[in-house]
């Protein structure tokens, strides 16, 4: 029985209390029960009101969030661990406070709030801002969230990505500084594969490289090397595997007729490629941007992305999922963008 089930059971014992004689119940008793009784109905007020019930697109409409990277752990709900457009907006640079967002049903999400500012990285940049698209994985009881930030002024050319540590999926994260060694780019993405490995991955201004990670999850075991074989990259890598099959997906280049980025994917053999680029899954949003990424939940596969529905500004995001699914052959079908969540795709 659910806690708000429980407290209504025994607001109606508290009401039965009432229809007794008034001699049986004196002034304090009385009191007593009126009170606790609102006590109740705030608490069940509350807890509704943490996790409200959402039947479409975008799923979060109280604030604006984008590049939704979503991951399911041994809890058995669905995380979201999400970047923060701050209104006004500067494009992307005032980004900053993290959000992580949960369900069980993809239907009743939790904001559990925010886990990281550009102010807690001692490292990061002065001026704050500039916390872009993340990432999370998990490994030998501690999760690891992976975020891009600069660490000087000049921001193109001084980013870092960064990793802070949690017991918890969703709260009490602490910065522990950045990953060693690597080139300025940005996007994160941490693929850990079936047999405990694992990889890491990142890129932006059409170059993506990916390579392995040590077990202490904040170094690069080896080398980084460019991923072969895929066409058009921009950003927003992403790595799931399916039947023995990895896929990396990422957004591309395109801008024409006042649409811009589509979300691509290719195929390997192997975590690290060569790649074999297999199409298009999802045509553009009405935003400048789309970063998305693909998880399978309860038996169903999803595709999370952002898009501009709410504010009709290209830097004021709204984070998105629809239903995914694969052809007999392993190819993803088109993702429809819907504003309710249904299954609507087409091959």
């Amino acid at each position: 029985m659910r806690l708000c089930d429980q407290q209504n059971k025994f607001m109606m014992c508290i009401g039965n209390s009432f229809k007794m004689p008034a001699a049986k119940i004196n002034s304090v008793g009385r009191w007593f029960f009126i009170g606790l009784g609102m006590l109740v109905m705030t608490s069940c007020a509350a807890q509704k009101k943490a996790e409200p019930a959402t039947t479409g697109n975008p799923f979060i409409r109280d604030m604006f969030m984008a590049d939704p990277s979503a991951h399911v752990w041994a809890d058995g709900r669905l995380y979201v661990y999400a970047s923060h457009d701050i209104a006004p907006p500067r494009g992307c640079d005032l980004m900053d406070q993290y959000h992580v967002f949960s369900t069980d049903d993809m239907v009743h999400w939790k904001d559990h709030g925010e886990i990281l500012r550009a102010s807690q990285v001692s490292w990061g940049r002065p001026e704050g801002g500039f916390m872009w698209a993340p990432d999370c994985a998990f490994k030998n009881g501690t999760y690891y969230f992976y975020f891009p930030h600069p660490s000087g002024t000049e921001w193109n050319t001084t980013w870092k990505i960064g990793v802070a540590t949690s017991k918890s999926p969703a709260s009490g994260f602490t910065s522990q500084g950045y990953i060693k060694g690597l080139e300025p780019l940005i996007d994160p993405c941490v693929f850990v594969d079936d047999d405990g490995q694992p990889y890491f991955y990142y890129g932006g201004g059409g170059t993506c490289k990916g390579g392995k990670l040590k077990d202490n999850m904040m170094e690069i075991d080896g080398e980084m090397k460019k991923m072969e074989g895929l066409e058009d990259f921009h950003e927003a890598s992403w790595v799931h595997k399916k039947d023995g099959l990895y896929y990396l997906s990422y957004s591309d280049n395109h801008d024409k007729d006042g649409k811009h980025n589509r979300m691509n994917y290719a195929v390997s053999k192997s975590p690290l490629g060569p790649w074999e680029y297999k199409g298009i899954y999802m045509e553009p949003t009405d935003s400048y941007t789309n970063h998305g990424s693909i998880v399978k939940y309860k038996g169903q596969w999803y595709s999370f992305y952002h898009n501009s529905k709410l504010s009709h500004e290209d830097w004021l995001r709204s984070i998105c999922v629809d239903k995914l699914y694969y052809n007999k052959d392993g190819t993803i079908k088109t993702v429809i963008q819907t504003p309710p969540l249904k299954d609507s795709v087409t091959n």
